[in-house]
């Protein structure tokens, strides 16, 4: 199976934060409410494609793409 990550996600798509694969961002990003088992939703993309914003948790955070290539996800 092909694991996908937030940085995978088109504008409007929805999905489940499974886990991460760097350990030193994963804090960062624990810290900033990305939790396993929370709902991410990329709202917009800057015209270069990066940063993104996502919508996780109730609040808007903006992200580069490598870092939002260490949250590895499921489809809802």
């Amino acid at each position: 199976m092909n694991k996908r990550s937030v940085a995978d996600l088109k504008t409007g798509e929805r999905a489940t934060i499974q886990s991460f694969t760097d350990e030193t961002m994963s804090l960062k990003l624990l810290e900033m409410g990305c939790l396993p088992g929370a709902q991410v939703y990329l709202s917009a993309k800057a015209p270069l494609g990066d940063p993104i914003c996502l919508n996780v948790a109730g609040y808007v955070l903006a992200m580069r793409r490598a870092e939002a290539a260490t949250i590895l996800i499921d489809n809802d």
